[in-house]
């Protein structure tokens, strides 16, 4: 399975970017999606997931209220929208793909995109 992230960038903060990911699974809907981001010099810290049926999304808390995870199955894609985009956003934000249910563990995780650069200026 191939994952392909794309739609980060530059943006002042308070503004808003909507990132996608396309996969290449044959059985999209088997998989749990999340994304996940990575900021220089730390781990890899859990975004957001949704199941494969797109129900029950759920978000880490520092973007609850600020993000929404989604995803159209008829396109093999999933999408993460963030709004009040804060400088403590920027990092390079990963997709990732989990057979069967989801979870916040990237260990856990079957699949990974390449990453998508997001940066936010104050």
């Amino acid at each position: 399975v191939q994952l392909q992230a794309s739609g980060g960038g530059l943006v002042q903060a308070g503004g808003s970017l909507r990132l996608s990911c396309v996969s290449s699974a044959r059985w999209f809907t088997s998989y749990g999606m999340g994304w996940f981001r990575q900021a220089a010099g730390k781990e890899r810290e859990f975004v957001a997931a949704i199941t494969g049926g797109g129900g029950s999304p759920y978000y880490a808390d520092s973007v609850k209220g600020r993000f929404t995870i989604s995803r159209d199955n008829a396109k093999k894609t999933v999408y993460l929208e963030m709004n009040s985009l804060k400088p403590g956003d920027t990092a390079v934000y990963y997709c990732a793909a989990k057979l069967g249910s989801t979870s916040t563990v990237a260990a856990e995780y079957n699949y990974w995109g390449q990453g998508t650069q997001v940066t936010v200026s104050s």
